[in-house]
């Protein structure tokens, strides 16, 4: 699985919590980048999360998290 079509199922939910702990902590700058994304540990999946949370502000980086992690419960 790669590129775009496939939202961010190749993302792990550990790593989608993580990206939420620093959104709801208010510790990035929005729109995402590459380098505050490396700041916090987080450059493994920056491809991914870029492709689907670029130019959204913080409002919709979390909505986009929320929405996710809720299907991934419902599971």
């Amino acid at each position: 699985m790669a590129g775009p079509s496939v939202g961010l199922r190749q993302v792990s939910t550990e790593v989608l919590k993580k990206l939420l702990g620093h959104v709801h902590r208010e510790e990035l700058e929005y729109p995402l980048a590459p380098i505050p994304l490396a700041a916090v540990g987080l450059q493994a999946h920056t491809e991914p999360l870029m492709d689907h949370l670029r130019g959204l502000d913080g409002k919709g980086v979390r909505a986009v998290l929320v929405a996710v992690l809720g299907e991934r419960l419902e599971e």
